[in-house]
């Protein structure tokens, strides 16, 4: 792979500190597949030995006698989009694998371990992981660093790494661009007044450009961790001439900048004098021509400290990209914009909601407790249609039981009380649905009323109607007329009249 400025700068998606992790190998007889992720650069001990042979920081298995090949399976810290992989076989020499190949597929987070063990190593019975081939069996060298090229836009969450046929890797990277899933997306984009690092690494920022990075590679300001020492940070060289050095940065999220924090842990006599930063709502690709706008004006910076900024910011409004300056030159071990997502919706929302929570609001919508536990266990949604064709589904998928418990978390028509107990938001939104019920006549109630009662003698159950749009008399109509009704027959419009109503409810959380 040619490097460039740009290559250099995608992410390690297996990175350690992120995440990363060799779940599984089928050898390691000479050296642990834990290394293969370690963040530092391979070492080599001379005259160290293990009771199994030679120390190796690296990945080795034992000698192959028969055909076949070597394989290790990664969860990638973050999962995104494969650029290219550094296949590094540094201090492996009469031991290097011949060739390697990469594999790669995407599986849904909340899988458990013993099922993800399952789809990846293809044991039966569950179906094994669709894996895709990024790289083909293909030449390695040894003591050195063996870069790829990967062309697949697709999203991924695991590797499959073969070496051919056996022998030592000391460290691999997979490099490219985080693509967080819509539920990770979504808990950042929450709008319910707390602010979110829009430049974290896990939600996609990533660095554009740098003036210099000498000493410390710019994509340090982006980790989610305290700086580990003075090396963990973004460090540019001594400047002999005039001028200062800068960062432009892409966020993970757009949105309008409420506070920053710089951080200079270890840098004491090498941090800035000062900093500033600007910012502007921009495609990347049109870096040169951005009209780039003060945040925070040129501002003294102090040695091994975090600086917190809020009042000194000015607002400009919501935006993707963000250029940080220090002068005249020095190191920054973490820069954090934290701040409002930008266009943050209902369903983003609902997403992010936590377990407890996601089931209460599904209730509030429907008091069928399988429908809601069903519901919270088949998110994310992709769509808010998504949502409620899983909803309709559902809803159809449950026995008279369940639909019994929904109809009786409703008052009757006319009534203010249901006989289940209902939440705050559930009688909001039933006193709204029978608003028209505010301009009934003292007739109409008693019709109503007595309509009801018949009703629950006939079926055993109160009466179930969409009410939302309907007025009185339509309401009363429409209960006389289903009196009548076989009991088998009315239970299922009953149902399909509670599944509007959720329907209606569901759209009001999701589109909110």
């Amino acid at each position: 792979m040619t490097e460039s400025k740009r290559s250099e700068r995608w992410i390690d998606l297996a990175s350690q500190r992120l995440g990363g992790k060799v779940v599984w190998a089928n050898d390691e007889f000479f050296a642990p597949k834990e290394n293969l992720l370690k963040p530092e650069p391979p070492i080599f001990i001379e005259g160290k030995y293990t009771s199994r042979g030679k120390w190796m920081d690296g990945w080795e298995t034992r000698r192959r006698r028969t055909p076949g090949f070597d394989w290790c399976i990664v969860r990638l810290g973050l999962p995104g989009i494969i650029r290219g992989i550094d296949v590094d076989t540094s201090f492996f020499k009469g031991n290097f694998p011949e060739r390697c190949s990469l594999q790669a597929c995407s599986l849904a987070p909340s899988l458990s371990a013993a099922k993800e063990r399952r789809l990846l190593t293809d044991e039966a019975p569950a179906p094994a992981a669709e894996w895709v081939e990024l790289l083909p069996p293909s030449p390695l060298q040894g003591d050195s660093q063996n870069r790829f090229a990967i062309a697949n836009p697709a999203r991924f969450t695991h590797v499959r790494f073969k070496i051919f046929p056996d022998g030592g890797v000391a460290r691999l990277r997979i490099l490219g661009e985080v693509l967080p899933g819509r539920q990770t997306a979504a808990a950042a984009a929450v709008t319910d007044g707390k602010k979110c690092n829009l430049a974290a690494i896990a939600l996609g920022a990533r660095v554009i450009q740098s003036s210099d990075e000498f000493f410390g590679a710019p994509l340090n300001l982006l980790m989610p961790d305290r700086a580990r020492n003075m090396s963990d940070g973004w460090e540019t060289r001594r400047r002999r001439g005039p001028g200062h050095d800068w960062v432009i940065l892409q966020l993970g999220l757009p949105g309008s900048i409420e506070r920053v924090a710089i951080d200079t842990a270890h840098f004491k006599g090498n941090f800035p004098e000062s900093c500033s930063l600007q910012g502007v709502r921009a495609e990347a690709g049109a870096m040169e021509e951005a009209a780039w706008r003060e945040v925070l004006p040129r501002t003294k910076l102090k040695a091994n400290a975090v600086h917190t900024f809020e009042k000194e910011l000015q607002d400009i409004g919501p935006v993707s990209h963000v250029r940080f300056h220090i002068y005249p030159d020095g190191g920054v071990s973490r820069l954090k914009i934290f701040g409002k997502p930008e266009g943050a919706t209902g369903l983003d929302r609902f997403l992010a909601l936590s377990p407890g929570a996601v089931r209460k609001a599904l209730l509030d919508c429907c008091g069928a407790r399988k429908w809601a536990e069903k519901m919270a266990a088949a998110r994310p949604f992709a769509t808010v249609q998504d949502a409620l064709d899983a909803s309709a589904q559902i809803w159809k998928g449950l026995d008279r039981k369940e639909w019994l418990a929904a109809f009786r978390h409703h008052p009757p028509i006319g009534g203010k009380k249901a006989a289940k107990a209902q939440s705050t938001k559930a009688k909001s939104w039933s006193a709204s649905e029978q608003s028209s019920m505010n301009q009934a006549s003292a007739t109409e109630l008693a019709a109503l009323a007595k309509a009801n009662a018949d009703y629950v003698a006939r079926f055993g159950y109160i009466f179930i109607i969409c009410a939302s749009g309907k007025t009185t008399g339509e309401m009363l109509a429409a209960i006389q007329q289903r009196l009548d009704n076989d009991p088998q027959y009315e239970l299922q419009i009953a149902a399909d009249e509670q599944q509007k109503i959720t329907t209606l409810r569901l759209e009001r959380i999701l589109r909110g």
